[in-house]
């Protein structure tokens, strides 16, 4: 699936090429079609182990690199997990928090919750990022994480965490699908 989808994109972006051409649109006309083709259909996928050095540092998967690309935003997630996204995940995410109105204790608790804890990180040249403390103890992470692929982003548990968690879900997986089939996500 992700293969189809990726070849899918680059034929996109071979199209968008001959057209701008044919049409003979500017070169940075060119490069915005080409930077909002690509800003799409990216796909996080999978579950990778790694390991925190003494530094705080995890090495991302080398899959996830090129679709995160060397900024990235890090905060704390639901589930006791650390979020990852690629800055314009971020800013499409910061953008619908905004959105809800600061009059609804719901909406400024969830908004302190993700924003609060929120660092920008930079993927360094051999694609590791720096976990601060605070955001390390919230997940507790340990030596060992399990780094996985959420569509969008990217969640950081602890190895602990995430086997328990993956057992309950899996017990549950034929429920979930009733459920989400019932309203039409499946």
């Amino acid at each position: 699936m992700f293969e189809r989808s990726e070849f899918a994109r680059r034929q996109r972006i071979e199209e968008i090429v001959f057209l701008i051409n044919e049409h003979s649109k500017s070169s940075s006309e060119l490069y915005a079609c080409l930077k909002k083709e690509l800003s799409k259909n990216f796909m996080l996928i999978g579950e990778y182990t790694h390991a925190i050095d003494d530094k705080n540092r995890v090495s991302l998967p080398a899959k996830f690199r090129s679709e995160l690309g060397k900024k990235i935003v890090v905060t704390q997630g639901l589930d006791n997990c650390l979020w990852l996204f690629k800055s314009n995940e971020w800013s499409k995410i910061e953008e619908k928090l905004n959105q809800s109105s600061i009059g609804q204790a719901d909406a400024r608790s969830f908004n302190r919750f993700m924003f609060s804890s929120a660092v920008e990180a930079e993927v360094d040249s051999i694609g590791r990022i720096l976990i601060p403390d605070f955001l390390r103890d919230r997940a507790n992470l340990k030596n060992k994480v399990v780094v996985i692929g959420v569509s969008s982003r990217v969640e950081i548990w602890n190895e602990k965490a995430w086997t328990d968690y993956k057992k309950v879900v899996e017990k549950q997986a034929d429920t979930l699908a009733e459920k989400l089939g019932q309203i039409g996500v499946i």
